[in-house]
C-alpha cells in the first residue's frame, strides 16, 4: 500500500465521529505493513487524546524512526516522531545514554517495543526540560509508547534545514554559533542535560534561529559520561563551524565554562 493510500485512510478515520471509534480495528489491519498494530493503536490514542485531525506523509526519515506532519483541532502543525526499528547496534549503543540516568536506568526494557517506548519517553522528558529551560527546542506536546509529538519546525509542512543543509549559505554564521553557545549554557546550566550527540546534524535553522533536535540519547549532567559527551559536543561543533564558516571558535573557552556549571551539579549531589 503506497503512502498516499495509507494517509487517506489514517485521516477518513482520524475525522470519524466518537461513535464510530470501535470500528478503528479494522484500520489496524490494513496498514500493519508499514506500522504494527501496536503503533497503530498507540497513534490512534494519541491522535484522540492530542485532538490531531490529519495526518500527512513523511517529512523525515531514519534508520531508527519516522517523522510525519500532523494538524490539530486549531491547525497547528505537528512532528509525529515514530520509532520503527532498532538494530542490533542501535540497540547496544542505546545503553549507555541509559545506564548511569538515574531517571531511566532501572526500567526494565526486556523487548524491542518497551525498548523503543523508553527511548521515547526519554526524549519526551529531555524535550520537557529543555523547552521549560527556554533552551529552542520543539514544544513537547505528547507521548505514548513509541511516538513521540512535537511542535513541527518548519512551514506548509516544509521541515526546516539542518544546519548541515545551510551549509555556506548560512546568511550569520558567528550569530547561529554564538545563539547555540547561549542555548548550551542553558541547556547545561538550567535544564541540567548534556546533549550528547550534537552536531550539524541535529541542529536546524528555523527563520535566522537554530533549533536543537534529537534529544532523546542526552543525559543528566550527574551521569558519569557527562564531560565525555560534552567534550564532544563543543568538538563538533567548534569543528564544524571552523571548517565551513572559517570563523574564530570559543572552544576551551566554552568548554570549560559549561564544565564548571556541570562540575557544580555533582557536587550539589554529592558525586
Amino acid at each position: 500500500m503506497g503512502e498516499d493510500e495509507l494517509e487517506r485512510k489514517l485521516n477518513k478515520k482520524l475525522t470519524e465521529k466518537e461513535e464510530e471509534r470501535e470500528k478503528d480495528y479494522d484500520l489496524l489491519k490494513t496498514v500493519e505493513e508499514v506500522f504494527d498494530s501496536f503503533t497503530v493503536r498507540s497513534l490512534y490514542e494519541l491522535a484522540r487524546r492530542l485532538g490531531i485531525k490529519r495526518i500527512g506523509g513523511v517529512v523525515s526519515s531514519g534508520k531508527e524512526a519516522r517523522i510525519y506532519r500532523g494538524i490539530n483541532e486549531s491547525g497547528r502543525e505537528l512532528a509525529i516522531k515514530i520509532y520503527l526499528t532498532f538494530s542490533a547496534e542501535f540497540k547496544k549503543g542505546i545503553y549507555k545514554y541509559v545506564m548511569g540516568d538515574e531517571r531511566f536506568e532501572n526500567a526494565k526494557a526486556t523487548t524491542t517495543k518497551k525498548l523503543m517506548s523508553l527511548w521515547a519517553k526519554k526524549e519526551y522528558s529531555n524535550l520537557k526540560r529543555m523547552y521549560s529551560a527556554r533552551v529552542s527546542v520543539p514544544e513537547p506536546i505528547g507521548y505514548k509508547d513509541n511516538i513521540v509529538v512535537m511542535e513541527f519546525i518548519g512551514e506548509e509542512g516544509v521541515r526546516a534545514p539542518l544546519l548541515k543543509e545551510v551549509g555556506e549559505s548560512l546568511d550569520d554564521p558567528r550569530s547561529i554559533y554564538d545563539e547555540i553557545a547561549e542555548g548550551l549554557r542553558k541547556m547545561i546550566c538550567r535544564a541540567s542535560l548534556v546533549h550528547a550527540d550534537l552536531s550539524e546534524y541535529n541542529i536546524m535553522v528555523f527563520r535566522g534561529k537554530p533549533v536543537f533536535i534529537d534529544v532523546s540519547q542526552s543525559v543528566l549532567t550527574t551521569h558519569p559520561n557527562s564531560e565525555e559527551f560534552l567534550r564532544k559536543d563543543i568538538s563538533n561543533i567548534d569543528r564544524f563551524f571552523n571548517r565551513t564558516y572559517n570563523i574564530e571558535v570559543y572552544g576551551d573557552t566554552l568548554l570549560e565554562e559549561l564544565l564548571r556549571c556541570l562540575r557544580e551539579e555533582k557536587r550539589g549531589r554529592g558525586q
